[in-house]
């Protein structure tokens, strides 16, 4: 089985990148999509963000808003690391558990974790190669702010909550240069995914 660590910065565009090697037959651990799933109502995860945070970061239904959690631990480093510390652990046990499965079921398999914080979670450790989705600061900036409709200010607290995505390109194995075209992003992707699995 080969692994490959996708991670980059908020907004860099992981999931175009994501999407392409699905696509191409790899096998997908979205640690999103596990941190969502620790979140849910009632579950450990839940209870213990609930009781640091308070009910006013729930929705009616009793899901967390995550818009309301973000503005309030991107505003306060010390906040930021205590959700950090009631998750990463937990996301970390889920995915490990994933591949312990594949390893066994799908010997053969290539597969994709997408970890936003692959490297500040030393989830690098576990992988095989590393592939860092890049875009410029004022690129991811924009896109950013169009995407979760937030203001620049607020945008660069979330930017820079993650590691230097240049430090991140600069320890990667394979960088996707995602500023230009989403075809040209998928191109290159393919064309690393390919040239990769016949080594």
């Amino acid at each position: 089985m080969k692994i490959i660590g996708l991670t980059g910065g908020i907004a860099s565009g992981k999931s175009t990148v994501t999407r392409t090697l699905l696509d191409l037959g790899a096998i997908i651990i979205d640690s999103d999509e596990l941190a969502h799933n620790i979140m849910k109502p009632y579950k450990p995860a839940w209870k213990d963000i609930v009781k640091i945070f308070g009910t006013e970061i729930l929705n009616p239904d009793e899901t967390i808003n995550r818009d309301r959690l973000g503005q309030i631990v991107f505003n306060d480093p010390d906040k930021l690391r205590e959700l950090n510390q009631i998750t990463h652990w937990r996301i970390a046990e889920r995915y490990k558990e994933d591949l312990r499965l594949l390893r066994k079921e799908k010997p053969e398999a290539v597969v994709v974790m997408e970890i936003p914080l692959l490297y500040e979670t030393h989830a690098e450790r576990i992988c095989d190669e590393v592939w860092v989705v890049w875009v410029d600061r004022e690129t991811q900036m924009e896109r950013l702010m169009q995407r979760d409709g937030i203001s620049r200010e607020d945008a660069i607290k979330r930017i820079e909550a993650q590691m230097d995505l240049d430090e991140k390109a600069r320890l990667a194995d394979v960088v996707i240069d995602n500023r230009h075209s989403i075809e040209a992003t998928n191109e290159a992707a393919t064309k690393n995914y390919i040239e990769r699995m016949q080594t």
